[in-house]
């Protein structure tokens, strides 16, 4: 596992526009699909392998269902599932079934999308505003899985992102003191 940490893109970028297909449906989804209606936008890279994402995949589910009447929210996976098979389309819907995820779960095959939000690590967290400017990007919170040399026993909450929501939902800028996201490196092919 390579701790790999979030690019930290300049607050205000406009979120690129992308249409992937969900693997759960098998529909295709674009940006402004998941943003319509909402007051914001929530892109978050997740995969199915990653100890940093399993740590925090029930909280993401929870977010799910807390904001999916006022934030559009989508996960993307952009690993490389020929080196990471476990990654696969149908090893993520199986995870979206488990989870309950209430949002769409695209498959990024060309990894084109990942590379257009300098996506980083899993998890890499991006919220948008109405405007589809950036507005967060960075840590759920400040709890990390345990490992032999790092980690902490902090309770996964959510609380970074959370309050960024709430503050997005509000018509409010978050803060902008950010803490970058902690995860594993997208698994970009060779």
């Amino acid at each position: 596992m390579s701790r790999t940490q979030s690019m930290m893109v300049e607050l205000g970028t406009v979120a690129p526009p992308f249409e992937l297909q969900d693997v759960v449906t098998g529909k295709a989804v674009g940006r402004d699909d998941v943003a319509a209606g909402h007051k914001g936008l929530l892109v978050m890279f997740i995969c199915v392998h990653c100890p940093y994402v399993k740590h925090v995949e029930e909280e993401l589910a929870r977010i799910g269902r807390d904001y999916e009447k006022t934030i559009g929210i989508v996960a993307i996976s952009s690993n490389d599932i020929a080196s990471y098979p476990d990654d696969s389309p149908e090893e993520m819907k199986k995870q979206a079934e488990r989870l309950g995820f209430r949002f769409p779960y695209l498959y990024d095959e060309t990894q084109e999308v990942a590379r257009e939000y300098d996506a980083a690590c899993t998890p890499d967290l991006f919220l948008f505003d109405g405007e589809m400017k950036l507005v967060y990007r960075g840590q759920l919170d400040d709890s990390r899985p345990r490992r032999k040399d790092f980690g902490n026993d902090l309770p996964v909450t959510g609380k970074d992102l959370r309050a960024a929501l709430d503050a997005v939902i509000a018509g409010k800028r978050p803060d902008i003191n950010q803490k970058f996201a902690v995860g594993c490196n997208i698994k970009w092919k060779e």
